[in-house]
């Protein structure tokens, strides 16, 4: 049960975003209040966050996630500083850079105009073609490939599960209060939600509510007559380990068939959205392992040749909070319910959108708006005009 009766910020969710949020919170000193966060599981074992292939990238098809993106980038390289604990380590991040392979002249000339626009923004974006992909790469097939896009520079892995595990710590010392409940109600009078209704029976005052409730965002939203267009959808992922591992660091490739593949460490993670790709139930993680067989692997055999040969190490299925209307986070206020912030539909992205949506929604909490990054072509008001923001590089 919750220590109090009422708290100046209610945070529904206490994952990596959920987690954020509380944290930059708590470490602004013009916020004084109290901060719950209600979590329905606190293992995280089936939560996006724990499950993410953990990785960061600045090719992006629209200039608030490139920003974002950089703002992640910086966040992880300075991460002791962030903290300032000296016992916080180091989170490197392993820059082998996404490769983009496209087979078709429509999605090269996306490439070639998103490439603009990154290095803009200060990305390392490079267009390359398929002689300069065989020439640094010679194990891929690319005869049928027209160009490729690769950013070898703060793109790839980093250690998510470590800055996750900090920002619980630390929001904890400095306050915040997690609590293992489930929210089965709001409480709205008017224009605000006043209050926030917890299976364990108890409801507790609130001043704001974030929702961060991943792939069971909308349910909340309904919980305050509100509608935000996220649902669950299954996300496949194989570990598998090469007969004739390659040379040297593999990037992620995203095949033009929707498979990716990247090194992880001694062997390689492969991931692809399923054909249909349907909506789920939330506790869905059932694994397909036709799709494998039938599918990721031939894909990943006939673009390098050298994983013909190789054994599988693990399965699992992880679960977008995917975004029907355009694949891209919904961030803030609805007009309608103004003390209620969105945070959801990250469609695979949150783990690396984290620490920039955190900071934001912070800021919009104790200084009212958008300061250190303007995040409002990510606002609720697109949702409520049906006008999408299109995400032209979705995996």
């Amino acid at each position: 049960m919750p220590a109090h009766s009422s708290y100046d910020v209610v945070i529904v969710g206490g994952a990596m975003v959920g987690s954020s949020v509380a944290w930059w919170l708590a470490r602004d000193p013009d916020f004084k209040g109290r901060i719950l966060v209600v979590e329905r599981d606190p293992t995280y074992a089936l939560a996006a966050s724990s499950l993410s292939h953990s990785c960061i990238r600045q090719q992006f098809g629209s200039e608030v996630n490139v920003l974002i993106s950089r703002f992640g980038a910086e966040f992880i390289h300075g991460f002791r500083d962030w903290m300032q604990d000296s016992e916080a380590p180091e989170v490197r991040l392993q820059s082998f850079g996404y490769l983009y392979l496209a087979d078709s002249e429509g999605f090269a000339e996306v490439l070639r105009d998103n490439a603009v626009m990154q290095n803009r923004l200060g990305a390392a974006t490079r267009i390359l073609s398929p002689e300069e992909i065989r020439a640094e790469w010679p194990w891929y097939e690319v005869g049928d490939i027209l160009c490729g896009s690769h950013n070898p520079v703060d793109e790839g892995y980093f250690d998510g599960a470590t800055i996750f595990d900090w920002f619980r710590r630390k929001a904890r010392q400095m306050g915040v209060e997690y609590v293992q409940d489930e929210v089965t109600g709001l409480e709205r009078t008017g224009d605000r939600i006043t209050g926030v209704r917890l299976a364990s029976g108890a409801t507790v005052g609130a001043g704001w509510v974030v929702n961060a409730a991943g792939t069971r965002a909308s349910r909340l939203a309904r919980m305050a007559g509100l509608d935000v267009p996220v649902e669950p959808r299954k996300r496949y992922s194989v570990l598998f380990a090469a007969a004739e591992p390659l040379p040297k660091d593999l990037p992620l490739t995203i095949d033009p068939s929707g498979v990716h593949v990247r090194t992880d460490g001694r062997n390689y993670l492969a991931g692809c959205v399923p054909d249909p790709d349907h909506a789920a139930d939330p506790g869905d993680f059932v694994m397909d392992h036709a799709l494998w067989e039938e599918h990721m692997w031939p894909a990943i055999a006939t673009r390098i040749p050298a994983f013909e040969r190789l054994r599988v190490v693990s399965t699992w299925v992880g679960q977008y909070d995917y975004n029907t209307l355009d694949q891209n986070a919904v961030l803030g206020p609805s007009p309608d319910v103004p003390n209620l912030l969105f945070a959801n539909g990250f469609s695979g992205h949150g783990f690396q959108q984290a620490p920039a949506v955190g900071r934001g929604l912070a800021e919009w909490i104790t200084h009212g708006g958008w300061r250190s990054l303007d995040l409002s072509d990510l606002g609720y008001g697109r949702v409520a005009r049906g006008e999408p923001l299109r995400e032209r590089a979705i995996i």
